[in-house]
Parts: C-alpha cells; structure tokens; sequence
C-alpha cells in the first residue's frame, strides 16, 4: 500500500461482512446497546473503536484506522488555509472512495438529512441525483454535468454512501467507474466495511469534523493529481473546504 501527499485542489447490510480481519469482535450485544438510532451497521461494518481489540495492523489516520490492502494508495486531503487534514481518499483499481467522519447526536442519526442537502447541491449545479438502495443503505448517485475537451457536454458521477455510528457519522463517497458499475465497487464497499472509526470522549457538535492526522511512518511527499469526483460543496456535510491531496 502506498502513501503520500500532495497539493491544493478545487474543486439492510449485506451478509458478506468482510469485518474480521483484524481481530473485529463478535459485538452484536454491544452495537444494539450502545448504537444510536440510525445506528443500522447491524455490527458488519463500518467499525467503531469499541468493536475491535486492537489497533494493531491498522493505518493510523487518528479518527479513522484503514486497514492495508494490496494495491490501495491512501491520499490525505489538506485544506491549504489551515493545512489541516479534511479527508482520506482510498484509490484502488481506477476508483476512488473519499472517507470523512464527523461528530453525530447520540439519539439520532444524519444522514437522512444530509441526503437531503447532498441533492439540493446537486440540483443547484444542474446535475441529477438518484436515491437507490446500496450496500450500506439508502445510497445517492449524483450525476454533474461536465464539458469535455472537445467542447461536447458529459457528466461525472459519485456514489454517496453514509452510515451512522456511535454518535459518529462516516460518509464515503465513490468516483471513477465504480461509482456507477456495481462489480467495480466491490473491492471499495469491503475496504469501507472495514474502516473504523474513533470518535474520541471529547464533547463535540454534531457535523464536527473528527481528526485526521498524517501516520507517523507514512512516506514522504510525492505530487499526483487530485481526482475531483465531488463538487467543493458535498466534500463535507456543511461547509465545502479547497482541499489539498495527499497522495
């Protein structure tokens, strides 16, 4: 698995559940006692911190452990003003899954609300989006119109995923041609089943960006190109950053 950074752009569960690999407890009782309501990883996938014995084997982002995987290239996204870390993105196969969690209340979930906003963008920009039913729940698949090099209009589609945690929220949002063929996806939908996520005792507000952080073995900076699979305005919940890519 590859690591690095780079610069500024603009821009019901399935059975298989793919959550043990690294040691994932068999924690049903303890996801439906301590869950929120929203709360439907129904134990599969993606984690909490409690649901797993160890951190070890894990890439630490801070909020978010990735578990390595052959192939898959971590980018950390930067916000240039702060040079504060505002996603991950998982590149694997010619697709892309962009990783954010966030604060969440402790009785209820946000993603019903944030589907909600996700279209409302979309639609301001002139693009489509479609609820349809995914792995991980009611999913959207936006479609944003775009204009070609040869001056022909298209559109570049993203696959929003969103799953309510233990007063965590995890959105996950998917690009390239996984966005829109099921097969390709595959691979992305079992590496986001196995993120887990820290939420950390701290109070926080709800739709509060949790803490990412560059791991402290990760190579140094190497310069790619940013995929720009979403609009600035659906990279975050509320507010969309310029971000900056690692990658």
């Amino acid at each position: 698995m590859l690591f690095g950074r780079g610069k500024k752009s603009k821009a019901k569960q399935p059975e298989d559940n793919g959550a043990g690999d690294n040691g994932t407890k068999q924690a049903a009782e303890t996801v439906e006692s301590g869950a929120t309501k929203g709360d439907f990883r129904l134990s599969k996938g993606p984690l909490d911190a409690s649901e797993i014995d160890s951190h070890d084997g894990y890439v630490d982002l801070g909020s978010l452990l990735i578990e390595p995987s052959e192939g898959l290239q971590l980018r950390l996204e930067v916000e240039e003003a702060t040079q504060r870390v505002v996603a991950v993105t998982m590149d694997l196969d010619g697709s892309s899954l962009q990783l954010q969690a966030f604060a969440a209340p402790r009785s209820e979930g946000l993603w019903d609300e944030i589907r909600e906003q996700i279209g409302q963008s979309v639609a301001s920009q002139g693009g489509e989006v479609e609820e349809v039913p995914g792995a991980f729940g009611t999913e959207l698949v936006a479609k944003l119109p775009t204009e070609a090099a040869d001056g022909g209009r298209g559109f570049r589609a993203a696959r929003f995923m969103g799953v309510d945690g233990p007063r965590w929220f995890l959105r996950g949002v998917i690009g390239g041609p996984a966005a829109l063929e099921k097969d390709a996806a595959q691979n992305l939908e079992s590496l986001f089943r196995k993120v887990v996520v820290i939420r950390g005792e701290n109070p926080m507000p709800p739709r509060e960006l949790l803490q990412l952080r560059l791991p402290k073995d990760a190579a140094g900076p190497g310069q790619h190109g940013v995929p720009d699979e979403a609009p600035e305005e659906l990279r975050r919940p509320e507010r969309g950053p310029e971000i900056t890519q690692i990658g």
